[in-house]
């Protein structure tokens, strides 16, 4: 049963349920939703939606903004899509070569769309050869979002070769980490570099990860931590 966890002042975060990846491996799922001016609620990376989160959120207000931050985090885009129909889709370049049957609205850029332009920041980590990761940030809450660029995943989530693997690629760990196949698959280290430098310069109060925990505590320190290899 999937709970709304509030995150600050109209953010909430929801842990889902695992899914599977290329070669079996299971990555824990969460979702952000912020309430805007206006009411509408938005979504960031929606997870599998069942009875008791539609319930939870029709309690909130209409969904009216799904984004899809990433082109590795639309597996659940359609369900949402379908369910919410009026809800404008707001998609990570390359997100509508890979949902065929979603409509595609706004193809997310440089500039925040006007309607949360007062709450949210964002930032696009591009160059990248696995994905191209737009990364959020809640002003009245502090909050940095991240989706598959930052990851730690619970102690002993793997098993056997799997866990092997997740070490060396720095899935796992007693901090978050930019795995080692995302460091390594940015070609442009102009615009990476350019992107850690917007991201750091954020106020950043607290980081949430689509598979790791909340950082509630030396966010800054801990995002420096994470960025020192890109120095």
């Amino acid at each position: 049963m999937t709970s709304l966890i509030p995150l600050g002042h109209d953010l909430w975060t929801v842990v889902g349920a695992p899914v599977r990846g290329a070669g079996g491996f299971d990555f824990p799922t969460r979702m952000c939703l912020a309430r805007l001016t206006d009411g509408s609620l938005w979504v960031h990376s929606p997870i599998a939606l069942d009875a008791h989160l539609k319930a939870e959120i029709s309690r909130l207000g209409p969904v009216r903004h799904l984004v899809a931050p990433n082109d590795l985090h639309h597996r659940f885009l359609s369900v949402w899509a379908a369910t919410y129909p009026e809800a404008i889709v707001h998609a990570a370049p390359g997100v509508a070569q890979k949902s065929p049957g979603v409509v595609v609205n706004d193809v997310l850029g440089l500039e925040p769309p006007a309607i949360w332009a007062d709450l949210f920041a964002q930032v696009i980590f591009d160059g990248n050869m696995i994905t191209t990761e737009v990364v959020f940030f809640h002003h009245p809450s502090g909050t940095l979002i991240f989706t598959d660029l930052l990851q730690q995943m619970p102690s002993g989530w793997y098993k056997g070769w799997r866990a092997t693997v997740a070490r060396a690629d720095l899935m796992t760990g007693d901090y978050p980490s930019v795995p080692r196949k995302f460091r390594i698959a940015f070609r442009n280290r102009r615009a990476m570099r350019a992107a850690i430098t917007q991201v750091r310069r954020l106020p950043v109060q607290q980081i949430v990860m689509a598979h790791g925990p909340v950082v509630e505590l030396n966010a800054a320190k801990v995002l420096d931590h994470a960025f020192a290899w890109a120095r």
